[in-house]
């Protein structure tokens, strides 16, 4: 499907709710080569049928999973539903590759496959939709890749074990979709907090998260924030955590230390202006302000500071805690809060504790 010149997908609940409603339609003599859905939002999606079998009481359908022009790693996996008669009533189970939740905070509770509540509902309304009155059916969804590509994707941190999760709030995949995104950092906070941990650490990304390993803090308190700092503080906030490490490259931090939360460039970047105001507070020179106001890295900030005879050490505690004070006014003070700041190239620059 496409809208503009984009290419949207469909997500795993919406191929499992497609499935499932071919394999009862099978069930009836009835085959599909392309099965119509019926989206949370009220739309109708149309998705091909890659192949059908049925034996006995028992029928399959499975469906590609399309996810679009976003880079999905379960794009072109195979989503499988079975549906075998029962006396009454629609049981959905979790077969083979799909994950098992082991720890509390999700929306599925642990003990059960990973099949959230927004897909598992569409699955339940299609099924029923065509299922004959006074039957039931029991159905089991798998992908058989699931368990092989899990380790690739967040499941593992948020503990769901032995495959993939059944998922989609919209069963509609928008490119590079924000909304994915932030649903990951809701999880991953909300599984930690359930976990009895009072502290997080965020970090903006790759090079946040390898520094806080090498700093010894465990890998499942370290939470990626990526460019939605604001949203992960206020999640951070509502769930009750006690303590916020904050640990960023300077060319992230910087932008938080000027009040920047949403970090996307096309939305705000005054790096080097902001850096310019920090090194004239620290008694840089109007030529090196000019330099740093052209600047193309903070790698080339740093070199100007150190020409300078400014103290590296200075300019980096002042960056971090210039960072938490700002960090501390966007929580309204609900939380403690520590900030540090390295360089990818030079290392450690400076932190301030809660």
């Amino acid at each position: 499907m496409r809208s503009g010149r984009t290419h949207l997908g469909y997500t795993t609940g919406s191929c499992a709710a497609a499935a499932a409603k071919g394999s009862v339609l099978l069930l009836q003599g009835i085959e599909s080569r392309e099965i119509t859905i019926t989206l949370p939002c009220g739309d109708l999606l149309t998705v091909p049928v890659a192949w059908q079998e049925e034996q006995g009481d028992t029928a399959w359908t499975a469906i590609r999973k399309d996810s679009g022009d976003d880079p999905d790693i379960t794009n072109g996996l195979i989503i499988v539903v079975s549906a075998q008669r029962q006396k009454s009533g629609v049981t959905i189970l979790g077969g083979e590759g799909i994950g098992r939740v082991t720890k509390p905070g999700l929306p599925v509770p642990p003990g059960f496959p990973a099949i959230n509540p927004v897909p598992e509902k569409m699955i339940r309304r299609e099924v029923q939709g065509v299922l004959p009155r006074g039957s039931g059916v029991q159905l089991v969804v798998s992908i058989p890749e699931g368990e092989k590509i899990a380790p690739k994707t967040f499941n593992p941190r948020l503990g769901i074990v032995g495959g993939l999760s059944i998922l989609g709030t919209t069963g509609i995949v928008v490119p590079r979709s924000v909304e994915g995104f932030l649903g990951t950092i809701q999880a991953e906070l909300s599984v930690l907090v359930h976990q009895g941990n009072q502290e997080v650490v965020l970090v903006f990304g790759n090079y946040g998260r390898e520094y806080a390993r090498k700093q010894g803090f465990p890998e499942e308190c370290i939470v990626s924030c990526g460019n939605f700092l604001g949203f992960a503080l206020e999640r951070a906030v509502s769930l009750g955590f006690e303590r916020i490490r904050l640990i960023g490259e300077l060319g992230k931090m910087v932008k938080v230390a000027g009040g920047i939360f949403l970090g996307d460039s096309r939305v705000a970047d005054a790096r080097v202006e902001i850096l310019a105001s920090f090194a004239a507070f620290l008694g840089a020179s109007q030529k090196a302000i000019a330099r740093i106001l052209s600047a193309s890295s903070t790698g080339e900030v740093l070199q100007i500071l150190e020409e300078e005879g400014v103290s590296l050490v200075e300019f980096g505690h002042f960056v971090a805690a210039r960072a938490q004070r700002r960090v501390i006014e966007y929580t309204k003070g609900k939380v403690r809060v520590a900030v540090e700041v390295f360089s990818s190239q030079r290392g450690f620059l400076g932190k301030v504790e809660g």
